[in-house]
């Protein structure tokens, strides 16, 4: 049984996310999405804690749970959350954040109460906690051995454990004598599996990708594929665990696939500065010796040129029995283009969308498993045409840099003109 797994979202409780972001609402859009499983996110708030408990009830003993509402499992809830870690160590401030699982709510209940004694946890669904990463981490394992951390965008500059301004040089840095027990490393949204394949240091661990929504629409732009007979949150685990445990081509056959955003989208995989609008690649910024041309201060440097910095590989190269991936666009931004609208949120581009998902059953089946013959019988050309393109990787994409995402076309401005002056005729 194929399943469709992200493992980081947010709540409504965290800071900057959609007061949308409640049970009943990350259900239903995982049901439109073709999410199976989802993370309960956040559980360490306590308005948020108390509402996945009153509301979710555990399936058997899975470590998984349904939404008590619809009584039923079409979506899958698993413990989950993700941590911000602020400490100094090795004589730099460290910023890193973190994903962590947990076997249960009944664990999870413990954790709180532990992390509680030491650090407030209801000002923001995601916490700040001055504790060295590795020393949670011993916390953790101590409350139950069963809960995994997974560090989270492991890229991004100012909160990923390889970030360019306080993170590590590596995963072993961080976590010392505590590395054998990470298994798993969150490639985030401005890298993609290739990417991180250039750094051997990095073979040892399993790729996950997870959409670190911050809204409804973008649950599942990345998320991880498995098949599985009875899902279960000690499943999942073992899954992970697989590739460390030297059983990289047995992961294979569980681990399909990874869904992943085209890292060029991401916020921070170029250098630059937003506020100068100066936008480098790595040779750019070599160059000019790190410096913005205008400003005269230092760059933020992005995920590209971090891993280009780490990198023991060159690019192309990769280690043996890897995960495969498949990069999408979601479906309303590929609608919206199509239709020459420029919002995804307009009435015309979600009634077009809703009209493909009740005919397809939900979005990632749209976007990965129907046929072109199947599409052509429930939605345009145009918007068939362009899932193409998306499919086969032929777009036109300016790269995100220091905190601004970048912009995919799938249509070049010559088609768009041509295709204005059709209408006007």
């Amino acid at each position: 049984m194929k399943q469709v797994i992200d493992l980081h979202i947010h709540s409504k409780y965290s800071r900057a996310c959609s007061p949308n972001l409640d049970l009943e609402n990350i259900y239903k859009a995982c049901k439109t999405k073709g999410v199976n499983i989802i993370t309960t996110a956040d559980f360490t708030h306590p308005l948020w804690f108390k509402q996945l408990k009153n509301n979710l009830e555990q399936i058997g003993k899975t470590g998984l749970y349904k939404l008590k509402k619809f009584d039923n499992e079409d979506v899958k809830f698993i413990s989950g959350t993700e941590l911000s870690c602020v400490y100094s160590k090795n004589g730099k401030t460290r910023r890193v954040h973190i994903v962590v699982l947990a076997p249960n709510l009944d664990v999870v209940e413990e954790i709180n109460n532990q992390l509680g004694k030491k650090f407030r946890l209801d000002y923001d669904g995601r916490p700040i906690l001055g504790i060295d990463t590795k020393e949670l981490f011993k916390l953790l394992l101590k409350i139950d051995k069963r809960c995994m951390l997974i560090p989270a965008h492991i890229w991004t500059p100012w909160f990923g454990i390889l970030g360019s301004k306080s993170g590590f040089n590596s995963i072993d840095e961080c976590f010392e004598e505590m590395t054998d027990e990470i298994y798993s490393i969150e490639t985030g949204l401005s890298s993609d599996p290739e990417m991180n394949w250039r750094l051997s240091a990095l073979d040892k661990f399993t790729l996950v990708s997870n959409s670190d929504a911050h809204s409804l629409q973008n649950i599942a732009r990345e998320a991880n594929v498995m098949e599985m007979e009875n899902p279960s949150y000690e499943e999942i685990c073992n899954i992970i665990k697989m590739r460390k445990q030297g059983k990289a081509k047995q992961q294979l056959r569980k681990f399909l696939y990874t869904i992943e955003f085209y890292p060029e989208e991401g916020m921070y995989h170029l250098d630059g500065h937003r506020l100068c609008n100066i936008r480098f690649t790595p040779e750019q910024s070599r160059k000019n010796k790190n410096i913005c041309p205008v400003c005269k201060k230092p760059l933020t440097i992005g995920v590209l040129n971090r891993v280009e910095q780490l990198a023991d590989r060159k690019k192309g190269e990769k280690p043996s029995d890897v995960v495969p991936f498949k990069k999408l666009i979601e479906l309303d931004k590929i609608i919206a283009e199509s239709m020459g609208i420029k919002s995804r949120n307009s009435k015309a581009v979600q009634k077009e969308f809703m009209k493909i998902i009740s005919q397809a059953g939900n979005e990632l089946a749209v976007l990965i498993d129907l046929s072109y013959e199947e599409l052509e019988k429930i939605t345009s050309p145009k918007i068939v045409e362009a899932i193409r393109r998306v499919r086969e990787e032929k777009l036109i994409i300016q790269p995100g840099f220091d905190g601004q995402y970048g912009s995919i076309k799938i249509f070049s401005d010559q088609e768009k003109k041509a295709n204005k002056q059709k209408k006007l005729f």
